[in-house]
């Protein structure tokens, strides 16, 4: 087994331990040397991997048997191939600008060891998942990024707001690792096997066969285990209406809303269903269900994103959204189109996400943009990087995002599986939400006239309607500290007077390096990746699904596909919310305030994001409530308290009370019982002898 596959693997969790254990004897700059050399190691291994993939190497055995138990292994084990080698790239590379990233924006954050040890323990973890060649390993990744996820979001854990969304982001996701243990469990029961291989080489002799799960209804075996993997693939990719955790993990620090919740973590659900395509290819119900839940997601969160305040939750509604994309691209069995959309979206979201970090910093923790405004001219490397990622998020033509959604788009609208039709009109519309959304954060963020240090900003700050109250922090002077006081982390802006300025090289290179792939990446590999046999050994598409097909009917590549951009309705629509957005928010800025009086009833809905939070609260938590009272008063109280044990404690009483009334100690009453008893005895034998 070659030592890169480990290294990749293994590096990270070394970085980790060291910082996690030793951090406080190695020093701060120690602890993050040490993990960011796991991460450079893991992600050179990972490019040595890729192109030894590239040269026809693979690699699909058992690194450690851990137990074997009635016949079944349980092993850790690798598959590396075209799939696996591309997302370990991925996660690499982006993990990797992100601690480089973390040395300016956590400079003297008390848990700045802890942090670095998370992060790179994050890496590992994703490395296990995506490497992984059998279900066990799978889980087992998937429920450390889980894990480290809940650690990171509640890493300011003195700030109630951040223990709410960590414990909001567990939960959510204990609900989607419920229905990905059952599936897995019905792998298990009709396969015999968690083996990647024997999972797939036996899948289609099982296309056919059905289950009675419950009396009187039969189930395809493959569609019932498709539908729960991917009931934990919407909690984990965020997928209607199990996204709700997403947007408040943004309590967590701005590296890891970049590493986590844009690039590697919200991605596993998709790169798991791409890893289970000859699975799903036998499930058109399967697949209908989710282009249908894709296309829900990725317009109607979308437009959740226009309404919004907070920047960060700006771009994790934007995340929401493309995860919609790529789930489009799964169910309309365009696999490689969603890995490549997964790749491209990784590098232009996570550029964003830090770029907004910076603006974060800049502002004195200021997330709101309606307090900026006019930062090109103070910020012009961070300036110019956003804009390279709001264009490769809106599909403008050449840029990296370019490509993979315009064919996510063509899939949608070449696929034949159920929901195809709606799915296909539901991408298309989110070009215009896309573009609207992004544009508005970023005129008002770098554009018109300085918005901020006006006086008494801070407490204007605090009455605004709908803003986001809980501000990101950041740095030595408002690094957070071990207090109960629930203000001790808030922050003002920037002072009368005072003005932005530029970020620190060590925040803006990762913005530098990540934007160079966010607008050339597509070009180089759009045609070999989707075009090619790239994914021929590692993504299985049944030939009754035509979209690939189609797409590559119609490919002549990248710069045709780039000039043929124009005539396509995804371009005008594109460049419709840009104007819209110039209009409104720097032409006219009372346009978006006649809009809101006008449509007030749908502001309202987007505001409150459909309602689904207070659903969960009212409905979900409500009624575990109700629920667990009742259990507590008639079976804890009643039953068990009551019953079992004050019952037979009473009952014990009674029965004593009984033996009291002859144990009374003294031998005149004991000599009267005897005597009596003796009596009733021969009573009791003379009767029958006199009736004879």
């Amino acid at each position: 087994m070659k030592t890169a596959y480990l290294l990749a693997a293994f590096a990270p969790l070394a970085g980790a331990l060291v910082a996690g254990l030793f951090g406080r004897r190695i020093g701060r700059a120690n602890s993050h040397r040490v993990t960011i050399l796991g991460v450079a190691i893991s992600f050179a291994a990972s490019l040595w991997t890729l192109f030894d993939v590239l040269g026809g190497t693979t690699f699909d055995g058992t690194v450690y048997r851990w137990a074997s138990v009635a016949g079944l292994d349980i092993e850790v084990g690798f598959l590396v191939d075209t799939l696996s080698a591309t997302m370990m790239c991925v996660v690499g590379f982006v993990s990797l600008m992100v601690h480089v990233y973390t040395i300016g924006y956590m400079a003297d954050d008390p848990g700045y060891q802890r942090f670095f040890s998370y992060i790179s323990l994050f890496t590992f973890s994703m490395m296990m998942l995506v490497m992984a060649n059998n279900f066990m390993q799978l889980f087992f990744g998937w429920e450390a990024v889980g894990l480290v996820s809940y650690l990171l979001i509640g890493f300011w854990y003195t700030r109630p707001s951040a223990i709410h969304a960590n414990l909001k982001a567990f939960v959510v996701n204990r609900v989607g690792d419920f229905g990905f243990v059952v599936g897995i469990g019905l792998v298990l029961a009709f396969f015999g096997t968690l083996d990647y291989g024997e999972t797939f080489a036996l899948a289609p002799s099982l296309a056919e066969r059905t289950h009675e799960f419950w009396p009187g209804t039969q189930w395809s075996v493959i569609t019932a285990a498709c539908l729960f993997l991917f009931v934990g693939a919407m909690a984990k990719s965020a997928q209607f209406p199990l996204h709700v955790w997403l947007p408040d993990s943004m309590e967590g620090p701005t590296p890891i809303s970049a590493l986590i919740h844009a690039a590697t973590m919200v991605t596993a659900g998709v790169f798991m269903i791409a890893r289970m395509s000859p699975l799903y290819e036998l499930s058109e119900t399967a697949l209908g269900v989710v282009i249908t839940i894709g296309a829900i997601t990725a317009l109607f969160l979308g437009l959740v994103g226009v309404v919004q305040n907070d920047i960060k939750r700006i771009i994790a509604y934007s995340t929401i959204s493309q995860l919609g994309y790529m789930t489009v691209a799964l169910g309309a069995s365009a696999y490689g189109v969603g890995i490549f959309h997964l790749m491209t979206h990784a590098f232009f979201k996570a550029l964003l996400f830090l770029a907004a970090g910076s603006v974060i910093i800049a502002m004195h923790h200021d997330q709101d943009i309606r307090n900026m405004g006019g930062l090109r001219r103070y910020m012009p490397i961070t300036w110019i990087t956003t804009l390279v990622g709001s264009l490769a998020l809106v599909a403008t033509p050449f840029f990296s995002g370019f490509y993979s959604k315009d064919l996510i788009i063509e899939a949608a609208r070449a696929a034949e599986v159920p929901g195809a039709g709606f799915a296909y009109f539901a991408v298309l519309a989110s070009v215009f939400v896309t573009s609207l959304y992004t544009f508005r954060m970023y005129f008002l963020v770098f554009h018109g006239e300085p918005r901020w240090g006006r006086a008494a900003h801070g407490a204007q700050m605090a009455v605004t309607p709908g803003r986001d109250a809980q501000a990101d922090a950041h740095g030595a002077a408002h690094a957070p500290v071990a207090t109960d006081d629930p203000h001790a982390h808030e922050h003002h802006g920037l002072a009368a007077g005072e003005r932005p300025h530029e970020s620190p090289w060590v925040v803006t290179l990762p913005l530098v390096l990540l934007a160079i792939p966010s607008a050339i990446i597509g070009v180089f590999t759009v045609g070999p990746m989707l075009f090619g046999d790239f994914f021929d050994e590692s993504i299985f598409v049944d030939p009754r699904h035509p979209a690939m097909a189609e797409l590559a009917a119609h490919f002549h590549g990248w710069l045709q596909m780039g000039l043929h951009a124009v005539a396509t309705p995804a371009f005008w629509l594109a460049l419709a919310g840009v104007v819209v957005a110039w209009y409104a928010y720097l032409v006219n800025p009372a346009f978006p305030a006649a809009v809101r009086r006008g449509l007030a009833p749908i502001y309202r809905l987007l505001d409150n994001k459909y309602y689904l939070d207070r659903i969960n609260e009212v409905v979900f938590a409500s009624g575990a409530r109700v629920i667990g009272r009742g259990l507590w008063r008639g079976g804890d109280q009643a039953l068990i308290d009551g019953v079992a044990i004050d019952g037979s404690a009473r009952l014990v009483g009674w029965f004593s009370g009984v033996l009291r009334l002859v144990q009374t100690g003294r031998l005149n009453s004991y000599a009267i019982t005897m005597i009596v008893g003796v009596a009733l005895l021969l009573l009791f034998v003379v009767m029958p002898l006199v009736r004879r």
